[in-house]
C-alpha cells in the first residue's frame, strides 16, 4: 500500500508538489494522471527517497522506503529507462542488482524470459532500442518480487503489441494483490489499464475516484434513464448533483453521474426503471478538461505559429 500525506516539495520559490494526499491499494492498478509539470515524477521519486519532501510524508506499507534493508524484496520501480549503465550487458545489469539485494542468479533469467527479452540478455544495453530498455526497466522492478510496484510512463517507446502485453502485465500483478501505481500521459491507455485514479495538477490534487467516476466528469457524459416516473427521477438525480433534463414522456438525460449512480440513486428511491444507458464521455475528455487551468505548457492555436495570424 502507497500512503501519500500531506505531501510538499519546494524548490525556492516553486511549489512542486503542494499539500497532496491520497492512496494507492493493494489489488488495483492506480493510474498517476496529470499534465507535464503536474508533480507526478516529483511524487514518485519522494516515495522511493530519491528527493526529501519539504513536509509531510510518503510511505509504502507504513515505512519510508530508506528503512527498507534489501529495497527490491518490498518495491520494484521503473522511473527512467535510459538512467542504466549501456556498456553493461542486461544479464550483468541484473545480477548486480540481485547480489546486492541477496537473490538467485536464477531469478535473472526468469524475469528477462517475462518480458520477453530472455533471447537479449548478453547483448549491451546501449545497442537496445527505448522499448527493450522499456522492458529492461520493467524485468528491474520485478527482480525481487515485490508486493508495490511504482511505474513512470513505462509504455513510452513500445510498440502496440508490447503496449497491450504491459497493460495484461499490470492487471495480472494486481490480480495477484499487489499495489500496482502507474504514471502516464495515454489516456487510452489508462482506461483499459486502471482501476482507480489520482489526478493531480500543479502539484495538487484533482481527483481520487474510479476511471468510471472520473470520466463521468467529462461535460460530453450522458447517462439516459428510461423510467415511468420521469418528474421523480429528474429531480433524485438533481438532488444528487446532475444536470438533469426531461427528454421525453418516460425518459429522463442527465450529465454529471454515472449509469451505476443512477441506478443506484433510483434503487435508493424506489423510482422504477427500465432501462439506463452511458453515451458518449471519455477519460481523455474529463482530464482535459479537469485540468485546463493546470496546464503549464499550452502550444499557439495558429498553424503558422505567427502573432495572431
Amino acid at each position: 500500500m502507497i500512503e501519500i500525506n500531506e505531501l510538499t516539495k519546494r524548490y525556492g520559490s516553486v511549489v512542486a508538489v503542494d499539500g497532496l494526499t491520497f492512496s494507492a491499494q493493494p489489488g488495483q492498478v492506480t493510474g498517476f494522471l496529470g499534465p507535464n509539470g503536474a508533480g507526478k515524477t516529483t511524487t514518485m521519486r519522494m516515495l522511493l527517497g530519491l528527493n526529501t519532501p519539504t513536509s509531510g510524508t510518503a510511505t509504502i506499507n507504513g515505512r519510508q522506503f530508506r528503512d527498507f534493508g534489501t529495497g527490491l524484496h518490498h518495491v520494484g520501480a521503473l522511473l527512467d529507462a535510459n538512467d542504466v549503465h549501456k556498456g553493461r550487458t542486461a544479464n550483468a545489469h541484473l545480477a548486480a542488482l540481485a547480489r546486492s539485494n541477496g537473490l538467485s542468479r536464477r531469478r535473472v533469467q526468469e524475469v528477462l524470459e517475462t518480458v520477453g527479452l530472455g533471447d537479449a540478455g548478453k547483448r549491451r544495453i546501449g545497442g537496445y532500442s527505448l522499448g527493450m530498455r522499456q522492458r529492461l526497466g520493467i524485468a528491474t522492478a520485478l527482480l525481487g518480487d515485490p508486493p508495490v510496484l511504482l511505474f513512470d510512463e513505462p509504455v513510452n517507446g513500445l510498440d502496440p503489441e508490447g503496449i497491450r502485453w504491459a497493460r495484461e502485465l499490470f492487471r495480472r500483478l494486481a490480480a495477484e494483490g499487489r499495489t500496482v501505481f502507474v504514471s502516464s500521459h495515454l489516456m487510452s491507455e489508462m482506461e483499459h489499464t486502471a482501476d482507480h485514479l489520482v489526478v493531480i495538477g500543479g502539484g495538487r490534487l484533482i481527483a481520487d475516484e474510479s476511471v468510471v467516476a472520473f470520466a463521468a466528469r467529462a461535460t460530453t457524459s450522458q447517462v439516459v434513464a428510461r423510467t415511468p416516473d420521469p418528474q421523480a427521477l429528474a429531480q433524485v438525480l438533481g438532488n444528487a448533483g446532475g444536470s438533469v433534463q426531461i427528454t421525453g414522456q418516460e425518459s429522463v438525460t442527465v450529465a454529471g453521474l454515472t449509469a451505476a449512480q443512477v441506478n443506484e440513486l433510483a434503487f435508493t428511491h424506489r423510482i422504477r426503471v427500465h432501462e439506463v444507458t452511458a453515451h458518449g464521455g471519455t477519460l481523455e475528455d474529463a482530464f482535459m478538461e479537469l485540468t485546463a487551468n493546470a496546464v503549464q505548457y499550452r502550444a499557439s492555436a495558429t498553424a503558422d505559429g505567427g502573432a495572431g495570424r
